[in-house]
């Protein structure tokens, strides 16, 4: 090789390497740019050559990224879905205390005087505002959950655009590979950012094939990404609780498959399902269970008195309904009807009542533990935490239903009188019979939820509650923020572009490149010289 070939190989490495170091500072701040190197090696005959560029990239530290944000993620969705309740707990406005305290103290009033109309117009004001906060509380957390299930089927749509983006690098990265020498860096460094950004939605597991292609996966191994082929996640309608959306995974083929909530471990929608399991739902099922709770023992006790009019007290509010759906895979037409026999009984949370080739089995949901319940043939009725539960046919095994005895319990919380002379506040009638209304102010701090809490018990149980979980939350939040910095810092120290060191870079290979173009010179001033000496 003469001196020129070696002073050009020499001038190809340096542009090569004033590239690789322009391209690294052009792409100092691009989100998923991994820093490359350029490599050289020894020419065969003499000289260097340029093998390419090589990605600094790390795939366990960015595995071990992703997992974290997800984790991250997750924690930062909960929390701020937390929020919401916790702000509206925490408004004397909005909460609960300040009108059942009111309602209270407007009975005493009755008491004081129970002839006096403008005292039982003022308990029947009371009354109004007491049932219209609960249902508008109510009808806050429904709010609440019906913008659970947009986020959700946003997220969903957000994970099946960024799956087909990934396939899509699959088939240009092995065309690219097919037609190019070396590594399309470019398509790599987005399939890895587009793995990155999945992996803040849901948990998945990554595997890369012999052929560079990516399989990603969910944590029960339904596939999202094949090759170039990208499944679909879809937001349906639950099988068990119509009330609610659930996710399906849908294959290649279209077949569908229903993803338990344990699936999602990480990730934006494990926190908007595990909020709305965890936190939404429990909190509904304990603001309903002080609804039936104090429903039932106030008309029970109003019922012993006589009103203004020497009439027998009449219930004086209502409640909503118990609810109960049949799983939609059931194979028997069979239908159950669920109703609250002892209102101090029944627990915040939902049940689901299978039949097994052992019998029926009744499962808290909230807590996954199955319950003793006695269930007596001649009625078809199965009894349990206050509850009955009636069957009108046979059922089939592996049959289904989900029981919410207490959700929809304080959005239908109704005054049922109309005229303050309705309160029946004596026990006589006799002029100056108090009794009643007495002991309807007691029920303030008789423990009705549960037998073992007052109604301002299991209200400050609610904030306290939901306070320890935001600090949970918080908590756990903030040590995987710091656990996500680090694995950050590592990633970048592996992967991120450093100006000084690409600073430095500059000036080595501007007079690498000066270097070589001086041997060229000097090749050209001996060819000359011989040249001239014939």
């Amino acid at each position: 090789m003469s001196i020129f070939s070696i002073g050009l190989s020499g001038i190809r490495a340096a542009q090569a390497g004033l590239y690789t170091t322009s391209n690294n500072i052009s792409n100092v701040g691009t989100p998923g740019y991994n820093r490359e190197i350029l490599q050289l090696s020894e020419n065969k005959a003499q000289g260097v050559q340029v093998d390419g560029m090589q990605r600094q990239f790390n795939q366990l530290v960015a595995n071990r990224l992703n997992a974290a944000s997800g984790s991250l993620e997750s924690l930062d969705t909960y929390f701020t879905q937390l929020q919401q309740i916790d702000n509206v707990l925490a408004d004397e406005r909005s909460g609960l205390n300040v009108v059942m305290e009111k309602f209270f103290a407007s009975l005493s009033q009755v008491a004081g005087n129970p002839a006096d109309s403008a005292a039982r117009e003022g308990a029947m004001g009371s009354a109004k505002v007491l049932t219209a906060q609960f249902r508008s509380f109510d009808s806050y957390l429904s709010d609440i959950g019906a913008s659970v299930d947009r986020q959700l089927a946003f997220e969903v749509n957000s994970v099946n655009t960024l799956t087909e983006q990934v396939a899509a690098l699959n088939k240009e990265i092995l065309m690219a590979k097919a037609t190019v020498d070396g590594a399309p860096n470019s398509l790599l460094n987005q399939r890895d950012q587009l793995v990155h950004e999945l992996s803040q939605k849901v948990d998945i597991r990554v595997n890369q094939q012999d052929s560079g292609s990516y399989s990603i996966a969910l944590s029960d191994g339904s596939q999202l990404v094949a090759g170039d082929l990208a499944s679909q996640l879809k937001v349906v309608t639950d099988k068990a609780d119509p009330s609610q959306v659930s996710i399906v995974h849908t294959d290649i083929t279209g077949a569908e498959k229903p993803l338990a909530e344990s699936v999602f471990n990480r990730g934006a929608v494990a926190g908007l399902l595990e909020f709305r399991s965890d936190s939404l739902s429990k909190l509904e099922n304990q603001v309903g269970q002080m609804v039936v709770a104090f429903t039932a023992a106030f008309n029970e006790l109003h019922s012993t008195g006589v009103d203004l009019n020497r009439q027998p007290g009449q219930a004086m509010f209502s409640a909503g309904q118990t609810v109960t759906y049949p799983h939609a895979d059931n194979q028997s037409a069979t239908t159950a009807t669920t109703t609250i026999s002892d209102a101090s009984a029944v627990l915040a949370t939902d049940y689901q009542v299978r039949q097994t080739a052992s019998g029926l089995q009744v499962t808290r949901l909230d807590t996954g533990k199955v319950v003793a319940a006695n269930y007596d043939a001649a009625t078809s009725t199965l009894a349990f935490n206050g509850l009955e539960v009636t069957f009108d046919g046979a059922l089939a095994e592996g049959d289904s239903f989900k029981l919410k005895p207490l959700a929809e319990q304080a959005a239908n919380f109704e005054l049922l009188l109309s005229d303050g002379d309705q309160i029946a506040a004596s026990e006589s009638g006799a002029s100056g019979d108090n009794r009643i209304a007495l002991a309807l102010t007691q029920l303030q701090s008789e423990p009705l939820v549960q037998g073992n809490r007052s109604l301002s018990q299991a209200y400050g149980a609610i904030i306290n509650g939901v306070g320890n979980q935001m600090n949970i939350v918080q908590a756990n939040k903030a040590a995987q923020q710091g656990l996500t910095e680090q694995l950050q810092g590592l990633q970048q120290s592996e992967s991120g572009v450093n100006l000084d060191e690409e600073a430095a870079n500059l000036i080595r290979y501007q007079q690498y490149y000066q270097a070589n173009a001086k041997v060229i010179e000097t090749g050209t001033t001996l060819l000359d010289t011989i040249l001239s000496l014939r």
